[in-house]
């Protein structure tokens, strides 16, 4: 489950090294207004996600209108590439992003809007990201305000959703749920105790935490679109947050407990990015046992082998 570290050293290098030569490339697209700004970022986190070993299986259609909000739970800054390899659009950052060593740059490159999260400053947030809509440009936000521990979600901030009261050309704005899950290693099921070293959040170190991250086997992450909304839905910005954030903890739940069968390849290649209307559910005796935390024989030597490669980290 674990790479050696010649292996995890090497995704390292050439990730770096990818992203260097990258940067100028979207520095002077940006600087020129080219249209190829927009797609560099798509492409670049697609290949990320390759060389840092992360598989996509991916339930839904996403949302084709423009520009389309889309909400999205977060715990980890893996979530960034992730969510980069399927969506076209920007990212909302909160504004000490812009400050970060490299990510900073990246976000920038990316054109991300930095945004103070604080309450008073909700409407200020809506007038800025209003005119980045109205050019049609989709945006990409973590209403949680800040990343969990990839086992619970925390409570959606409506002031955050603020933007969604925007109206892009007189219309009310798409806005999509999107649920993100770190579900399996090496295609092994990720318990509890194995996902703090993909959820980054709280005091974690972020140098020492990348390291244990990128040392880890191929990774498996589940992501469903769910159907758009609309602010007018809705009887408030309130519900709406309650909407998403019900739909998104629903499938992330059903992630986390094995109940969504992974999907199987026909040509039995290693496929990056897996791509299928909606999910193939486990039986209720399958769901019953995984929420009862009962592992097959498999799974536990696999566990084991981790908690021992830990231990003598």
């Amino acid at each position: 489950m674990y790479n050696s570290r010649g292996t995890a050293a090497a995704r390292v290098l050439v990730y770096v090294a990818f992203t260097l030569v990258l940067i100028p490339v979207q520095a002077i697209a940006l600087l020129l207004r080219l249209p190829l700004s927009k797609r560099i970022p798509l492409w670049y986190h697609r290949v990320c996600c390759r060389l840092l070993g992360v598989r996509l299986e991916v339930f839904g259609r996403r949302s084709r209108q423009r520009p389309t909000l889309f909400v999205g739970n977060h715990s980890s800054y893996l979530d960034i590439p992730i969510y980069g390899a399927l969506i076209r659009g920007s990212f909302v950052a909160k504004s000490e992003v812009a400050e970060w060593p490299l990510f900073g740059l990246l976000a920038k490159l990316q054109r991300s809007v930095f945004v103070d999260r604080r309450m008073r400053t909700s409407r200020i947030q809506a007038t800025a990201l209003g005119r980045r809509l109205e050019a049609g440009d989709s945006m990409i936000l973590f209403p949680e305000g800040t990343s969990d521990d990839g086992n619970h979600i925390m409570p959606f901030k409506s002031a955050l959703l603020s933007v969604a009261e925007y109206r892009a050309r007189g219309e009310p704005l798409a806005v999509q749920p999107v649920s993100l899950t770190y579900s399996r290693v090496d295609g092994v099921p990720i318990g509890r105790h194995l996902r703090p070293f993909y959820a980054w959040y709280g005091d974690m170190d972020l140098l020492s935490h990348a390291a244990d991250l990128v040392g880890l086997g191929r990774l498996t992450v589940t992501v469903s679109f769910h159907p758009p909304v609309t602010i007018d839905d809705f009887d408030s910005r309130k519900a709406l947050a309650r909407h998403c954030y019900e739909q998104i903890t629903r499938s992330h739940s059903d992630a986390l407990s094995g109940r969504i069968q992974p999907m199987v390849g026909t040509s039995g290649k290693w496929d990056w990015i897996r791509w299928r209307l909606r999910p193939r559910l486990n039986d209720l005796k399958g769901l019953r046992r995984a929420k009862k935390g009962f592992a097959s024989p498999r799974e536990k030597r696999a566990s084991a082998r981790v908690d021992s490669k830990t231990a003598k980290a």
